[in-house]
């Protein structure tokens, strides 16, 4: 798990492996990797290296990243990101037995908009999103809404449906529940989604002055997709 002894993670991997069809490919946001509770490191533990590529960066293009670049416009890769283009993998998944490979964005909500809408590479494969009915488990980092979901559970959703295999979600699932507890029993207070906060009245920083985040405010509030 690449953790210190003292907050080691490795019990909660699997022993081996996770033998899956669907490759993975993260495309990470430069500033994630600073990030002291990351999950992305724990979801390429449980995955062989050929299933989960990581690359770097905020800007993709053909000429720096060829491979990347035959990867989108494969007909069989998806990009997990929602939207109003986007269809539920859950459809995508009933019609299709032959192996995807399926394009993550890793960063903040603002740091994966800004990936997704200025790399035109990630427009060609078709565009896939989860069910907005799946609660987050990881408690411990604040989100946007209830059902935005960390880079390791959307993956561990999206291989249990893609793979039509819901023990591949619980097995990946397995380490965040376990680095949570840890983080709790060591001082960690629950964080819940900004979303809740506004409904509850417990939203207890400042209010933004720019008008276009108290726009975006408004809307969690109302229950409105941003």
């Amino acid at each position: 798990c690449s953790r210190p002894q003292k907050v080691c993670l490795c019990p909660f991997l699997p022993v081996h492996p996770l033998k899956v069809s669907t490759c993975l490919y993260i495309i990470q946001h430069p500033a994630e990797e600073s990030r002291v509770l990351r999950t992305v490191p724990l979801l390429a533990a449980c995955l062989p290296p050929d299933k989960c590529k990581i690359l770097v960066g905020r800007r993709f293009n053909e000429d720096r990243y060829p491979e990347l670049a035959t990867v989108c416009r494969n007909p069989n890769t998806l990009i997990l990101y929602p939207g109003a283009e986007a269809t539920n993998l859950e459809e995508i998944a009933v019609m299709s037995s032959s192996p995807s490979v399926m394009i993550i964005i890793d960063g903040t909500w603002s740091q994966a908009k800004d990936i997704f809408y200025k790399n035109s590479l990630f427009r060609l494969p078709r565009q896939v999103q989860l069910k907005p009915s799946i609660s987050s488990q990881y408690v411990i980092r604040t989100q946007p809404t209830n059902t935005c979901l960390p880079t390791l559970e959307c993956a561990a959703v999206a291989l249990s449906i893609m793979e039509k295999n819901k023990s591949i979600q619980e097995t990946i699932l397995h380490p965040l529940q376990a680095l949570c507890s840890f983080q709790l029993q060591h001082g960690a207070q629950i964080h819940h989604s900004k979303e809740h906060l506004l409904k509850n009245g417990l939203y207890d920083k400042p209010m933004p002055k720019s008008k276009r985040k108290l726009r975006r405010m408004e809307l969690l509030v109302n229950n409105v997709k941003i």
